[in-house]
């Protein structure tokens, strides 16, 4: 039977467990895929400690682990066009990922391009198509200034990219661990702690023209002070009454294929890099979430699953 990594109930790591599953089958409007590999993100344990999206029900235990997957179309539900066994995917799952086959949801699902790796094109439908429904939400001028906190994760990583690629200055607030990373990608480094806004004066005179928020609580509100037009504060990292009140929005997300195909164009013309720092075989799925769950990555983690 196909391996999958769960979450058996909602609680710490002490939930998580392999487990075989019978082959999943693909109903309306989704794609079934052999994974070839699957990005790890925040949202993974976060859902496993009992988050819950806007409009899901309770959860059906056990949960497969995994927002975001690519791989090879198996098989296609009703109703499904432009897919067809063989093709190679990348998207959205809302079954889990961390396993050797996944439903993709269709309307979340785009071709792989061939310059691109499986590896690569796992990271791109949570945290680069976060980054760029964000950056395109706040809809700068060239040569403005964009503050990024958190800017040494997934998200902040690609949105540090992104901007730049669209002609714009970026700030990146993150710990000096991350400094080199964030330099590397044509951001000035703030580092992280009290006293953010004074720091970010010091590199930006001139004042910061956006906010692009991915920390929340006390970040989120020095940063907030930051601006003449809260408008163009936007967060990823608060709730979205925490950052109304400081005048400023959620991102708001596309979640369509075509913003999939547009992240996957950026990196293969060499404007986005997605910085995998490390992967993990499916059977260290444990080891990749506790790399992201420590908080410690620098850019993203994959996890690879052997064919």
């Amino acid at each position: 039977m196909p391996k999958a990594y769960v979450y058996t109930r909602h609680g710490g790591p002490e939930t998580e467990a392999f487990a075989d599953l019978d082959r999943p089958v693909p109903g309306p409007g989704e794609v079934l895929v052999a994974v070839r590999a699957a990005g790890v993100n925040p949202v993974d344990w976060k859902l496993r400690g009992g988050f819950r999206r806007p409009g899901e029900g309770d959860a059906r235990f056990p949960v497969v682990l995994g927002s975001e997957a690519a791989g090879v179309v198996e098989e296609t539900g009703a109703g499904v066009t432009g897919f067809a066994a063989g093709d190679e995917v990348f998207g959205n799952t809302p079954t889990g990922a961390f396993a050797e086959y996944a439903l993709l949801t269709a309307s979340v699902t785009a071709h792989k391009p061939a310059a691109l790796s499986f590896t690569d094109a796992a990271t791109l439908p949570v945290a680069a198509a976060t980054a760029y429904d964000g950056v395109r939400q706040l809809d700068l001028p060239e040569g403005a200034t964009l503050l990024v906190t958190g800017a040494g994760g997934g998200v902040g990583v690609a949105a540090l990219q992104i901007a730049r690629a669209w002609g714009l200055r970026v700030v990146g607030v993150a710990g000096e661990a991350k400094k080199d990373l964030v330099e590397a990608l044509g951001a000035v480094h703030v580092p992280s702690g009290p006293g953010l806004a004074d720091r970010v004066r010091a590199v930006a005179p001139e004042g910061v023209d956006g906010v692009y928020d991915l920390v929340g609580g006390e970040v989120l509100a020095e940063a907030a002070g930051l601006l003449a037009d809260r408008t163009k504060l936007i967060t990823a990292g608060a709730p979205p009454e925490t950052v109304a009140a400081l005048g400023g929005a959620r991102v708001a997300r596309a979640r369509t294929a075509a913003v999939l195909d547009e992240v996957a164009e950026l990196v293969v013309a060499g404007e986005l890099d997605p910085h995998v720092s490390r992967t993990f075989p499916l059977d260290k799925a444990d080891e990749a979430l506790r790399a992201v769950e420590d908080g410690h990555a620098l850019g993203k983690i994959v996890i690879e699953v052997a064919i």
